[in-house]
């Protein structure tokens, strides 16, 4: 099949790629010519494990191509991916400006039947907003359907190649017959694709993340409970997740969740609410707790120094939000560094992915270490932000050579409590207390 994707981000990249892996034709469309010519002289513009990979093989194949032509992708495709940027409006409700600009522009080139597809995440009733912009702009006959993602970034790549369901609202039997044509290589295993209309498709990405938020919040409440009374969330955790109806995942405290979905879609779930006269409660508090959560590790930090940072250097490990990714959007460490700096902290830090795009915001305020031992070398403190699987087995005797002080402040519970205390460190974890 003939296949556009309007948008290159890490939604449309991933898409167009993974389509183009199962024979499709892909053109990829976007606004950003550099872009675009980073990308047909075969340079991938994101981190994502095995993309890269896909990405050669395809072009080389002739399957996947890029331009910066709108009406070349409206003639190239049979069906059109509209995988644009939604970010976050100062209200808090998603910015369809893109979306829905791209949707008046197509209804102008269309020059025969298209199926449109929203794939980027967007509040109820938005596949109807796209119709009406296409639909003021063209007689030509089309479709819109909702077709949200469901990509964990670190395992984007495996999750659409390999997904636990593909989610298609369409009131459509032509495009609904299309969309099933195009995934059916993806659900030979026996997972469903699931039809139903746009509305709910709409609303099934935002709850299913907003469940998702919920989860990892509750479980951040609770182990900060454990600290008051005692308890190790470890345990707990233990306890809770053998139980089927609970499952494990999503159950690991932290220091918050941040990246580009989490955040983003439970304000906008919680905005959309609003404006159809329905307040979520639990999201006020998954809202109001992540934000506080963040920053959790500060007063303890400035109780150990008693209140006074100034010339005290730090060393952070992990800037992205989570490993695997380079992304950085809404990322704990983000929130952590900004408060040090206010304390007129020095901060020395290292991630493995997501150096670059820290430095293009902050600049010269961080000292940028090329690995974790550079990172802590001479800190008074290190601050665990992100976890990466290379800082799960660091040379603990090393550290302590290299450290001012033994001190570890971990917001993601990488090591064992009594191990620490016995190696000498005063170690500060989650929901743990001995």
């Amino acid at each position: 099949m003939k296949i556009s994707v309007i948008g290159t981000g890490y939604v449309g990249l991933v898409t167009g790629t993974c389509l183009a892996e199962t024979g499709n034709e892909v053109l990829c469309i976007d606004i950003n010519e550099e872009k675009v010519k980073q990308m047909q002289n075969g340079i991938v513009p994101i981190y994502e494990p095995l993309l890269d990979v896909l990405f050669d093989r395809n072009i080389k194949e002739d399957r996947l191509r890029f331009s910066t032509s709108l009406q070349e992708g409206i003639d190239h495709g049979e069906i059109i991916f509209l995988a644009l940027p939604t970010p976050e409006d100062e209200d808090g409700s998603a910015d369809l400006s893109y979306v829905l600009g791209a949707a008046k522009d197509i209804g102008k080139l269309l020059t025969e039947y298209k199926v449109i597809v929203d794939k980027s995440t967007v509040p109820v009733g938005t596949s109807d907003r796209v119709k009406e912009a296409i639909a003021n702009e063209t007689k030509v006959d089309f479709d819109v359907v909702s077709n949200p993602e469901f990509l964990r970034e670190g395992f984007a790549v495996d999750d659409f190649l390999k997904p636990e369901r593909i989610v298609i609202g369409s009131s459509s039997e032509r495009a609904t017959a299309l969309m099933q044509k195009l995934y059916s290589p993806f659900v030979r295993s026996g997972n469903p694709i699931i039809i139903m209309d746009e509305k709910s498709a709409e609303l099934t990405k935002y709850a299913a993340n907003s469940f998702l938020a919920t989860k990892i919040t509750f479980m951040n409440e609770i182990a900060n409970f454990c600290e008051k009374v005692g308890a190790d969330v470890d345990m707990v955790r233990l306890g809770m997740g053998t139980d089927s109806r609970i499952g494990k995942r999503f159950l690991f405290p932290g220091i918050g969740y941040g990246g580009s979905c989490f955040p983003k879609d439970v304000k906008a779930l919680h905005k959309s609410g609003k404006e159809n006269n329905y307040d979520f409660d639990i999201l006020n508090a998954v809202i109001k707790v992540n934000d506080i959560q963040k920053k959790i590790l500060i007063p303890r930090i400035l109780s150990h120094f008693n209140k006074d940072l100034k010339g005290k250097t730090f060393a952070i490990w992990g800037l992205a939000f989570k490993p695997e990714t380079d992304d950085i959007r809404e990322a704990p460490a983000l929130y952590m560094m900004e408060e040090l700096l206010k304390h007129e902290a020095n901060l020395k830090v290292y991630d493995p992915e997501a150096m670059p795009n820290v430095k293009r915001k902050f600049g010269d305020q961080l000292q940028y270490a090329n690995n974790m031992y550079e990172a802590a070398k001479d800190v008074d403190a290190l601050i665990i932000c992100t976890e990466w699987s290379i800082f799960r087995t660091p040379d603990l005797d090393k550290l302590k050579q290299i450290m001012n002080n033994p001190v570890i402040f971990d917001g993601r519970n990488l090591y064992d409590v009594k191990e620490m205390k016995a190696e000498g460190f005063n170690y500060s974890s989650i929901g743990r207390t001995s």
